[in-house]
């Protein structure tokens, strides 16, 4: 599937790795998501029970008490592969495995297409938008 239709398809995203910093990445990226027709869940413990900016923030993917769609990882490689384990472990799984600009797990991408995932990965979900011109 391409990303223009995952953009598309599904609507709603938990960021792992969310930031409250204005200066982040992780927090000008969910931001615009949030804004632009998508249901943004933060991810991050130091911020559970927060809502920024319009998003609800939570401490791990299994307190989220709604379906997400897509998983929007912005964390380090080498912490991929342990966050697809835990989406493995959610009740109502997601579609969608994203791995932002610059993060690469070649175990992480194997287990999550194994188990039935699209997993993309190592490309800008804000960049993709835009490319793509999702509206």
């Amino acid at each position: 599937m391409e990303t223009k239709e995952i953009l598309e398809k599904y609507k709603i995203i938990a960021v792992v790795g969310y930031s409250d910093n204005p200066d982040r990445d992780a927090h000008g990226i969910s931001g615009f998501m949030n804004t632009h027709g998508y249901k943004v869940a933060g991810v991050n413990p130091k911020l559970a029970g927060k809502t920024i900016d319009g998003i609800e923030c939570f401490s791990r993917l299994s307190d989220i008490p709604y379906k997400v769609n897509i998983i929007n990882i912005f964390r380090k490689s080498d912490a991929v592969e342990e966050i697809v384990r835990e989406v493995l472990e959610m009740k109502d799984k997601p579609e969608v495995i994203w791995a932002q600009l610059g993060v690469i797990n070649s175990a992480a991408k194997k287990l999550a297409e194994d188990n039935g995932f699209i997993y993309v990965e190592n490309k800008c979900i804000y960049v993709e938008h835009k490319l793509n011109h999702i509206n």
